[in-house]
């Protein structure tokens, strides 16, 4: 399996000063700061990218068990909510709440939801993160 980089640089002070992350392969650029990281500034922040990483692992670790049940997604929605907390560690991602939505016919409910709580124990993202931070699963089958 190839190994994945990413690489971020910074300038200045933590309160001043001002950054970029990049993707290996240039798929994701973004500048970060104090304020997008810890107010309501713009740019990026790691924990969104941890969100991001998060809500794409889920989706296919999702997709691939809904496909292997025998129930194709037509669509697999995720949003992941990273709770950064003061600690008494210091600041600490305490929480992540993955919300999806999925379009896949012919399954029921009950096979939907065991799917779903499937792929958030499974997929590599939440293993890497679960010891740390508590994952909430909301899981919705859409009409």
């Amino acid at each position: 399996m190839p190994i994945r980089t990413a690489s971020a640089q910074w300038q200045g002070n933590l309160t001043e000063g001002s950054g970029t992350v990049r993707t290996g392969k240039g798929g994701l650029s973004g500048n970060y700061s104090f304020k997008s990281r810890f107010e309501e500034g713009e740019g990026t922040n790691p924990e969104e990218l941890i969100a991001a990483a998060h809500a794409g692992c889920f989706s296919m670790a999702f997709s691939k068990g809904l496909a292997d049940a025998g129930s194709t997604p037509t669509s697999v929605e995720t949003t992941a909510k990273v709770h950064l907390d003061k600690t008494d560690a210091g600041m600490t991602v305490t929480r992540i709440d993955l919300e999806t939505v999925g379009q896949v016919p012919g399954i029921d409910e009950a096979e939907f939801q065991k799917l779903a709580e499937a792929a958030k124990a499974n997929c590599p993202i939440s293993r890497l993160l679960s010891p740390g931070a508590e994952i909430t699963l909301t899981a919705r089958l859409a009409s």
